[in-house]
């Protein structure tokens, strides 16, 4: 496959809850940042074929190329079949305590002749800090060294490499059973210590079955016994994938700069923890028997909220260690995805005010103390002074889940949700007796319930609206009856639902919005929505459209990658758009497949 024709489903993920990378279904890592998710990357062939940098090993004759996960675990297997025989090559990055002093933080790339005499070509080309910074090349015996000013990357190797612009190249050939192993391992710096040596098969043995038992065990503990349990499951084993183990922050995705529309401008860094998507992502995985990952959040959040000062304020969004996230930096040099400028860093929603994340956070934490354990005093007094500073300021306008760059607004979504976030501090407080200031809350919610039922309701389109006096449909709507703002049966939620189907909706797949009605700058059509065609699911599944739910469903499973994995998007051609694989879609498909397949079983 030549690089100019992966697109983005064309690639797997594998991870150690502190980075990932992407595998294509040629062999290659085009994408890894290190040490961390949120961390300059070394490989972004992704997003520049030519400065980008790759770690590829493929057959080298013609191959037809398959991709699959070792069941139950983010182990993949990328195997090429030509007229030598069968190859593959096994990729894991091992996984297990932080304490496990025999823990290899890096990439382990097992290559096996499965039949016949198979022939491969292997090349490796780190380009630092987003293919700006210079490094130098040493070769060893056993593998090669490359060094630059902050970062430095060993590839452990038996195989014979030559130096090649920058990089290495290497060819061997292995007889049918055979396998060497290929050890890829980050340091700081330009240490001049390394010496590499030859991976012992044992201790790669040791490895790959301590990081299969640590994916099984961990996917055991899930619930979920339903009808789409495969597909259920790979999206749980993605959420993890996407927690960063040291702090119990949850990032968004592992990529940036994947565009939603291609030759487009919307290209946004997403490696980093969005509140609102991480409280999602929680309330899903509480819902399939998932405690450990939301207790984490939880201590991660409230160190957020000391950090703040209690002032009651949070930021959308921050770095996987708690930190601001940085200013938002144009990478001129990188020419993007299929040529899709520009190529950005950071991420400038982290200044933005967006009102509906305490919404989010505070159904997590209603679910959490429900169905996980039950919050402290010193929790609750921390949500108790955000509360209070919801009542006073959920009248401003902001700039919504949708991340608006344009004048903030008066969102009907973003009202919805510090409605939400008062629901559940009061029924918190009633359920454990907590001090609080329930009454000022209760007048606070009946109030915007009032507000959003008067200036979000448009008569002319018989739905809510976007914002405030618009004339925008949003698909944002389709949560109220999942937060329970209203009935999923109230005349003016199916009146909405329809409104939605009938202009947001293509072959059911659903667009966010519409688009020429909402942004600034330029009409430029993005494709649908994965998220919201799951609320979309969702809102049919509450309201008993059941068959009509299932047929959505299911049409969905169909646009899944060849692993079982989303982006955020789905284009004209049914190609993947945006980063990827996505939190928020994979949150929203484990959700409505578990109450989807709880209202049929309810009706058989």
């Amino acid at each position: 496959m030549a690089p100019s024709e992966k697109n983005i489903q064309d690639y797997g993920i594998i991870g150690d809850l502190q980075t990932a990378a992407l595998v294509g279904i040629d062999g290659s890592i085009d994408w890894y940042c290190y040490p961390h998710f949120d961390s300059p990357s070394v490989f972004a062939f992704i997003l520049d074929s030519k400065r980008g940098g790759y770690f590829r090993i493929r057959a080298s004759l013609d191959a037809t190329c398959r991709q699959l996960y070792f069941p139950d675990t983010n182990v993949l297997i990328t195997r090429f079949l030509n007229r030598e025989g069968v190859g593959e090559v096994t990729d894991f990055m091992p996984i297990g305590s932080l304490n496990d002093e025999r823990r290899k933080h890096g990439i382990i790339r097992r290559v096996t002749a499965v039949h016949g005499k198979v022939a491969f070509d292997l090349r490796c080309h780190p380009a630092f800090d987003y293919a700006r910074a210079k490094h130098t090349v040493s070769l060893q015996k056993e593998g090669a060294v490359f060094r630059s000013a902050l970062t430095s990357l060993t590839l452990a190797s038996t195989v014979s490499l030559q130096e090649e612009n920058g990089g290495v190249h290497g060819t061997f050939t292995l007889k049918e059973g055979r396998t060497t192993t290929m050890c890829l391992q980050g340091g700081e710096g330009q240490k001049r210590d390394f010496v590499l040596r030859g991976m012992d098969e044992t201790e790669v043995d040791r490895m790959l079955r301590t990081t299969v038992n640590f994916w099984r065990h961990w996917l055991a503990k899930s619930q979920y016994r339903g009808r789409w349990s495969r597909m259920v499951n790979r999206s749980a084993l993605v959420l993890k994938l996407l927690t960063f183990q040291p702090t119990g922050a949850i990032i968004a995705a592992p990529t940036s700069s994947l565009p939603e529309v291609i030759g487009g401008e919307r290209n946004w860094d997403y490696r980093y923890s969005w509140i609102r998507d991480a409280a999602f992502t929680v309330c899903a995985l509480l819902r399939i028997g998932f405690k450990e990952e939301a207790n984490a959040f939880m201590t991660w959040l409230m160190a957020r909220i000391s950090d703040n000062g209690k002032s009651g304020c949070l930021r959308p969004v921050y770095r996987v260690n708690g930190e601001q996230v940085g200013e938002e930096e144009v990478l001129d040099h990188l020419e993007g995805f299929k040529m899709s400028r520009p190529v950005r860093v950071g991420n400038a929603a982290g200044n933005q005010l967006q009102l509906d994340i305490y919404g989010a956070l505070m159904d997590a934490v209603y679910l959490l103390n429900e169905h996980a354990s039950p919050i402290s005093y010193d929790l609750w007094n921390d949500l108790r002074t955000i509360l209070n500073w919801l009542c006073q300021n959920w009248k401003e306008a902001d700039s919504g889940i949708w991340e608006m760059r344009g004048t903030p607004r008066q969102f009907v979504y973003s009202k919805m949700m510090c409605w939400t976030a008062l629901d559940r501090g009061v029924r918190l407080a009633e359920k454990r007796g907590f001090p609080s200031d329930t009454e000022v809350w209760r007048r606070t919610k009946d109030a915007i319930y009032e507000e959003i039922m008067t200036d979000g309701w448009n008569k002319e389109l018989q739905s809510f609206v976007q914002s405030y006096g618009s004339k925008t449909l949003d698909a944002s709507a389709l949560l109220m009856p999942l937060v329970f703002f209203v009935s999923p049966t109230d005349p003016r939620m199916l009146k909405t639902l329809e409104a939605i189907q009938r202009d947001l909706t293509s072959d059911y797949l659903v667009r966010r919005y519409s688009v020429e009605h909402t942004h600034v700058g330029p009409y430029v059509e993005e494709g649908t929505f994965s998220l919201c065609t799951f609320w979309f699911v969702e809102a049919l599944t509450r309201c008993g459209r059941l068959e009509e739910a299932r047929i959505v469903f299911e049409k969905m499973m169909g646009y899944a990658n060849h692993l079982g994995l989303y982006s955020e998007e789905i284009g004209p051609r049914g190609n993947a758009l945006g980063n990827f694989p996505q939190a928020f879609t994979h949150l929203a498909l484990i959700s409505a497949a578990v109450n989807l397949d709880r209202a049929l079983s309810m009706g058989e």
